[in-house]
């Protein structure tokens, strides 16, 4: 297993590239089954959950290729309705190829999906909103079997306003007959790129990134070329390396109004940057306020952002509580801070993080994704060498992350 070897206590000066947004490129991969013509997607990250979304493609007879920062679909010969276990359990965002497939070939089966441990994820909404379509769904063995003659479209009110849901709804009603009204949808940016991506192919969706998103049933959807979006919570957890190490750092690529959250708690803790044309520009003096933070769905405080912001708060002057509401289990990087020197203690679903002067270098583990992110920014702040195991949670999310800070001025490296 990999490892990153950092070696903190510097400043990080210079210019760092945003990737497009893992959480984006997903759900769009799965939506290029509902065409048979060409799909192009440009600055496709080149991550691991990527890769296994590509060979879940491809395991249903599609065809995908990487040349440099796109990817090449064709998914002309679709036969096969069942993925891969192997490949469904290590990925949660296997899911959406439910609603895509569903609607161009009449029926799947998958597995539960896998992914990150942070806490519980229900499909029910999914599973909802595809039986109000129209759709049969019935355990077998393990496996859950959707099936549908015809979907219709329908009304559906969310329960709870799922990223995952909203987009497999979407997809599964982009042919079906009628107008399809999704009421109390998420409004993450990454499902407006998903709406975009469709109707750039010939869908009719109106109202993503609100709470009521409507699609109108097409016959039929065609090929194109789409650019996915700058993934923000890459772009957010750079922001906060540079806020928390101190010297001056130019995150480009960049769409400013996706971090509103993120940046009105720098406002607030008196961390100083500035929003250039070509990027966010952080002016970071190691040195800001504690503040309090408390996740929510878009366009709340990010959930994805928490345990970045809870490394940096470790050394803030003053005392923070930060509260998780979205998922259940995701302070299991608490732990790793506090062998690193932090003062937290977990009350509920908050943690009360008491500022210290200074971290020191550990051995720590990343038990998911973006408590992964957490622990090197973490390690960049300390004086002294930490190493990061299981850092193939990270790689999911984040791409050449131990090049693009090296970039910057990081000592870190990644060894076996």
């Amino acid at each position: 297993m990999s490892k990153f070897v950092v070696t903190g206590g510097r400043e990080l000066e210079g210019k760092v590239d945003v990737s497009g947004a893992k959480n984006a490129i997903l759900p769009i991969i799965a939506a290029s089954l509902l065409t048979s013509d060409k799909i192009i997607l440009e600055e496709a990250p080149d991550l691991l959950d990527v890769q296994v979304m590509g060979q879940v493609i491809e395991s249903l007879g599609g065809k995908v290729k990487r040349k440099n920062k796109k990817l090449h679909i064709e998914n002309r010969d679709i036969e096969n309705i069942e993925a891969p276990y192997d490949l469904i359990s290590k990925m949660r965002a296997s899911i959406f190829i439910m609603g895509p497939l569903l609607a161009r070939k009449g029926r799947i089966r998958i597995s539960h999906p896998g992914g990150c441990a942070i806490g519980s994820r229900p499909i029910n909404w999914h599973i909802k909103g595809l039986e109000l379509l129209g759709a049969q769904v019935r355990m077998d063995n393990g496996f859950l079997d959707v099936s549908a003659s015809r979907l219709k479209a329908a009304r559906i009110y969310l329960d709870f306003p799922s990223v995952g849901a909203t987009e497999n709804i979407m997809m599964a009603a982009v042919n079906a007959e009628g107008t399809t009204i999704v009421e109390n949808a998420a409004q993450e940016p990454e499902i407006v790129d998903l709406a975009n991506f469709i109707n750039e192919m010939g869908g009719k969706i109106r109202g993503a990134g609100t709470n009521i998103i409507n699609i109108e049933g097409v016959k039929e959807l065609h090929g194109t070329t789409h650019t996915i979006i700058p993934d923000r919570i890459e772009a957010g957890t750079y922001i906060l390396m540079a806020a928390a190490c101190g010297g001056e750092v130019l995150v480009r690529n960049v769409i400013p109004v996706h971090l509103t959250s993120l940046l009105a708690k720098l406002d607030e803790a008196g961390v100083v940057y500035k929003e250039e044309d070509d990027g966010i520009r952080v002016i970071g003096k190691g040195n800001y306020h504690a503040v309090d933070i408390k996740t929510q769905v878009h366009p709340g405080f990010s959930t994805d952002l928490q345990a970045p912001i809870m490394a940096m708060l470790t050394r803030a002057h003053g005392t923070s509580m930060v509260t998780e509401t979205v998922f259940e289990n995701r302070f299991m990087h608490v732990e790793e801070l506090k062998r690193m020197g932090a003062d937290i203690r977990i009350e509920g679903r908050s943690a009360i993080v008491q500022g210290v002067e200074n971290l020191h270098p550990a051995t720590v583990s990343a038990s998911d994704l973006r408590a992964g992110a957490g622990l090197v920014l973490a390690a960049l702040t300390a004086n002294g060498t930490s190493e990061i195991r299981e850092i193939h949670h990270i790689e999911r999310g984040y791409e050449y992350l131990e090049v693009k800070l090296r970039g910057i001025g990081a000592n870190i490296t990644k060894e076996e």
